[in-house]
């Protein structure tokens, strides 16, 4: 059976991050939702998201297709509900449509929205999913654990350094090359996984939940809260609390982020803050590219959502439910704007906008920097980004 992962009205909530990436491609835990289906069904899964991503993240045909909603999470329940579906059933849970079997002939016909005509079938079982952006920090610390048994299940770690302090070291897993010194690591409140050529270096505290994946780094004296999230090749010092970086980015000097999601390729300056809470206590609201508004979260801790190759300067304030789109530069003092649009660059004293060129430059110097290419794909990506996000930069 070919199966897809597939975007619906959903991908506009999660933007800026879905900007430059399917639903599917979102960290959640320790690997991206594709990932988990990937070990869940023992297969490549495919792509049906926009035109303008689908290069990069291409969609592969068959005579049979499943079509499986990009932002729910696999169980060993949903899979085998899945796995049992027959042409033209649709496996739904109180009115969301989890998957649907769909012949090739139907494939570019396909409506996200759940089809009167098919055969219903009820799944029972627990379905986690994401709607929002927040969510991804919101549901961080499930996932983690989830992905954390998934990954560890009958493996043995790595011996853990007898200069490192532990509690519940049962809930540690170090892979190969992972190296820890002289730190604190507490899994009591939930586990610590430290990926491939991942380092925590000497006086961090950490508090699981954590998750670092490969070749990311803890610097000297971080203090870390669960559940947080390093991607691939972050490094990260200061204050953690409830983050997710999604890849590629760097927080390498003190300062506080919490509950907050950060794309790939952003660089967060030293001495910069985020807030996560009001000073009044009362609910946080948040830019919602679909809605073209600030709308309420329900939460009253909620930090910042970054998108892809993002940069902040030294000592940047960002206030409590900021949105920062696609690469954009923010810097100065006191407190910007709480939506910032891509490819706009300032802060407090104003924004004009970034240019186009600049931002091919940097990406590629940065993109360089890890052995990887910014290519014409790539520039696509960005290019069509940059015409779309033209509107919300036409005050400035």
């Amino acid at each position: 059976m070919n199966y897809i992962l597939f975007d619906n009205e959903s991908w506009q909530n999660f933007l800026p991050l879905t900007f430059t990436r399917p639903i599917s491609e979102i960290r959640l835990g320790i690997l991206r939702i594709s990932e988990k289906w990937n070990r869940f069904l023992n297969q490549e899964i495919s792509y049906m998201t926009q035109d303008y991503l689908s290069k990069k993240y291409p969609m592969k045909k068959a005579g049979e297709n499943i079509l499986i909603n990009a932002c729910i999470l696999p169980n060993s329940d949903l899979i085998e509900a899945i796995q049992s579906l027959s042409q033209g059933q649709v496996l739904v849970h109180e009115g969301i449509l989890i998957a649907v079997s769909v012949s090739e002939d139907k494939l570019d016909d396909f409506d996200t929205s759940l089809p009167d005509y098919a055969e219903k079938i009820i799944f029972q079982g627990e379905l986690v999913r994401i709607e929002k952006a927040y969510d991804i920090f919101q549901l961080n610390d499930k996932a983690l654990r989830d992905d954390f048994e998934l990954l560890t299940k009958g493996r043995q770690s790595q011996i853990i350094s007898k200069t490192v302090n532990v509690l519940g070291g049962e809930n540690i897993f170090l892979e190969e090359g992972a190296k820890v010194e002289f730190a604190t690591l507490n899994a009591n409140e939930g586990p610590i996984y430290i990926g491939k050529d991942a380092e925590i270096m000497e006086g961090s505290l950490v508090r699981g939940p954590l998750a670092m994946c490969e070749h990311s780094a803890l610097k000297m004296g971080t203090k870390v809260y669960g559940a947080t999230t390093l991607g691939p090749f972050c490094k990260s010092g200061g204050e953690l609390s409830n983050v997710v970086f999604l890849g590629y980015s760097n927080k390498a000097h003190d300062g506080f982020l919490g509950n907050a999601v950060i794309g790939e390729w952003c660089n967060i300056g030293a001495d910069t803050n985020n807030s996560n809470l009001k000073n009044n206590y009362s609910e946080v609201k948040l830019w919602n590219y679909k809605s073209n508004r600030f709308d309420k979260t329900g939460l009253q801790f909620c930090g910042t959502i970054m998108g892809d190759h993002s940069k902040c300067g030294i000592n940047t304030m960002l206030n409590t439910g900021t949105v920062i789109g696609v690469s954009a530069n923010v810097y100065g003092a006191g407190f910007p704007r709480n939506f910032i649009p891509s490819f706009s660059m300032g802060g407090n004293h104003g924004f004009q906008e970034y240019r186009l060129k600049a931002a091919h430059e940097v990406a590629q110097l940065v993109m360089q920097r890890r052995g990887l290419e910014f290519d014409k794909v790539e520039e696509e990506i960005m290019d069509h980004v940059f015409e779309i996000t033209a509107k919300y930069r036409k005050s400035f």
